[in-house]
């Protein structure tokens, strides 16, 4: 039986896999084989002649007491079309983890970065298909998709790199568009001032397709954090804003100072004062004015509750007439980005 020699070398010059990984391949599915046939040697190996491509079975011979007598040719009369059907096998098992190992590489260290696409289709009504470059597909599950987005053929989006696995399918590259890590990756892409350090992103809360609420300081005090992230005549923040679809965004003044940064946190509401009762159980109390309490609860208590979330701080809102006390529970840190 002869393997096509020159269907391997094609391989290697074209894929980049060394002749002597596949034929090394192929000898040990090949000798796996052998074994499942009824009377097989157990001292036994697989020679492949790197020129002809002949496989043949090469079994020792061995005394009682274990000697080594010599070794003879025990290929089966059927092992040809093993041996080709094998050989195919591989080639493709082969061809497959090294594409795998191709995308593997090029995305694992884009985990947590923002990336453009082009909307391919939908999978079953419960992933999208997204191309990435010329070569790459990532999937877009549907609890990773904004609410009320919908995604047709063709367009171009952009979306953050939850993870780069391996899979019993091949690599999986997931990628969200509800992520909190969306909205920061795109101020990063906007803001130069992020990407050369000046000014940094220490919370973000977001609830996806309504409104965003993002934290930011600068590191040096002749930098405007809050101005560098809304831009010249809002333009950065706009952006922003129509790549999510006209969500929302509240830009506030991070500060080490919890009374201060929860003052902040309930931006557009005017806060009058902020009481803190515990740094340690993180609850607060901020008095507005009776006019602003509305708006610092927000509708359906959204203004608040990112707040809550933005800061950690459980949060009681109490109108400086002490008319209608509204108390904000602290959601899920885990929304918070801390750099």
């Amino acid at each position: 039986m002869e393997i096509d020699m020159t269907a391997l070398r094609m391989v290697e010059q074209d894929k980049g896999i060394s002749l002597d990984t596949l034929v090394e391949a192929i000898e040990e599915a090949l000798l796996k084989a052998y074994h499942n046939m009824p009377g097989a040697i157990e001292q036994a190996r697989i020679e492949v002649n790197r020129k002809t491509g002949r496989a043949s079975v090469i079994a020792t011979e061995t005394d009682e007491d274990g000697t080594v007598l010599g070794e003879f040719d025990d290929t089966p009369s059927n092992f040809g079309r093993i041996a080709t059907v094998t050989a195919r096998s591989m080639i493709t098992q082969r061809l497959r983890e090294a594409e795998d190992s191709r995308v593997l590489g090029t995305y694992a260290g884009k985990e947590g970065t923002v990336v453009t696409g082009v909307v391919q289709q939908s999978r079953d009504r419960l992933a999208t298909v997204v191309k990435l470059g010329d070569e790459f597909e990532a999937i877009l599950p549907d609890n990773e998709k904004v609410p009320g987005e919908t995604y047709e053929h063709g367009d171009r989006i952009r979306a953050y790199v939850v993870s780069v696995e391996r899979t019993d399918k091949g690599p999986r590259i997931v990628l969200s568009r509800s992520h909190p890590g969306l909205v920061q990756g795109l101020f990063r892409r906007e803001v130069p001032e992020i990407e050369q350090g000046l000014v940094e992103i220490k919370a973000i809360a977001r609830e996806a397709g309504h409104r965003t609420k993002l934290a930011v300081a600068a590191t040096r005090p002749d930098v405007n954090a809050k101005g560098a992230c809304i831009g010249p005549m809002g333009g950065r923040v706009r952006n922003v804003m129509a790549e999510l679809g006209g969500e929302k965004i509240d830009i506030v003044d991070w500060s080490q100072d919890p009374a201060r940064f929860i003052s902040n946190s309930l931006s557009p509401a005017r806060v009058s004062r902020v009481v803190v009762h515990s740094r340690d159980n993180k609850t607060a109390t901020a008095i507005v004015p009776d006019f602003q309490l509305r708006l610092a609860i927000g509708k359906d208590g959204q203004n608040a509750r990112l707040a809550a979330r933005l800061t950690g701080y459980h949060i009681d809102i109490h109108s400086d007439t002490a008319e209608g006390e509204v108390e904000v529970s602290r959601s899920s840190i885990a929304d918070n980005i801390d750099n």
